[in-house]
């Protein structure tokens, strides 16, 4: 039998206080979980569903073994209300929303809370989040509903004022779980969460994935552009194949590190060891502004990405490496 989802060390915690306030009989009805991404709220979330549904929590987490722990198993709980987008990147649709009164105000067929997740929550348009209002304001006896974000500054100040906040930091843990998790030594593990802005979930699909070409391809191009090695359209050309949502990530978390070097004239501050010359360099001879002006433009690039726009893939990549070549110039 396989597991039920289970939580990760760092919300230890926050799960023993949400599982107190629910033996306190004070649990509220709708929580907010936020933070950055990539850190493991979405099995945060579904562990506490699991807890609250199970009928024989033990040491605080379901037992495992009883029949609404053998339904959440099968991933067929009918207390358990998992909502998303149809494709990832898209809007919840209002109609998804309107969907959920009729489980919000129903019975729950286990006889105890019925538990929606949904996730990301900064999907919802005006539309859809008035349409969950009225179930946050007047939600069925015995229910949670639990949103999860990483851009609270998305979500409609309505939405945000009507649950508890849960805040979810980046782990202390992240080096010694990654270290565990993907038997690395200190240093590496150090550098890859590095690279991944300090998101152990993400770090370990980066490992998981093989990313390790993708990111030396962006590295080795970047460089040899400032070193007029090749030029910004023959990079861009050869980055053509690449993952653009991720190399954009990627170059915009270099950005900020060279911006931050510039502003402190520190290389302190740099933290990717595997582009650490190259991005002092810029932090040196650049004025911050001019950083920060690329860095905002390739975050704006990559929402566009994000947001399923379809920019030209070769054209966009031309243009911000261009910038990127002009930055010592």
């Amino acid at each position: 039998m396989s597991e039920l989802v289970s939580i990760h060390p760092w919300f230890n915690d926050r799960f023993r206080h949400l599982a107190q306030l629910h033996q306190d009989k004070r649990l509220p009805h709708a929580l907010l979980l936020h933070g950055m991404s990539g850190i493991g709220k979405v099995d945060f979330a579904k562990a506490f569903a699991h807890y609250l549904l199970c009928q024989s929590p033990e040491n605080g987490k379901a037992c495992g073994h009883c029949k609404p722990c053998e339904l959440n198993l099968a991933g067929s709980h009918p207390d358990l209300y998992l909502l998303e987008p149809e494709e990832q990147g898209k809007q919840l649709k209002v109609d998804q929303v309107r969907a959920l009164n009729e489980f919000i105000y129903s019975t729950a067929q286990q006889g105890g809370y019925r538990v929606v997740v949904l996730n990301p929550a900064d999907s919802m348009n005006i539309a859809s989040a008035n349409a969950l209002l009225k179930m946050l304001e007047e939600p069925g006896r015995d229910t949670l509903i639990l949103l999860i974000t990483s851009k609270m500054g998305q979500l409609l100040p309505t939405i945000k004022s009507r649950c508890q906040h849960v805040e979810c930091h980046p782990p202390a843990e992240a080096i010694s779980w990654l270290m565990n998790a993907a038997e690395l030594d200190e240093e590496r593990a150090k550098n890859i969460l590095h690279i991944n802005l300090g998101a152990p979930m993400e770090a370990l699909a980066y490992i998981d994935n093989g990313l390790n070409e993708q990111r030396a391809q962006l590295v080795r191009g970047l460089a040899d552009i400032l070193k007029q090695r090749r030029t910004a359209l023959e990079v861009a050309q050869s980055w053509n194949k690449l993952n653009i949502e991720l190399i954009l990530g990627w170059f915009y978390s270099l950005l900020i590190d060279a911006a931050r070097g510039a502003v402190c004239e520190s290389s302190e501050f740099v933290r990717q060891d595997d582009a650490r010359n190259m991005i002092n360099a810029v932090a040196k001879k650049t004025n911050p502004v001019r950083i920060f002006k690329l860095a905002d433009k390739v975050h704006e690039e990559r929402k566009a990405i994000l947001l399923r726009q379809n920019p030209n893939k070769q054209l966009l990549l031309e243009c911000i490496l261009l910038e990127w070549a002009a930055l010592l110039n």
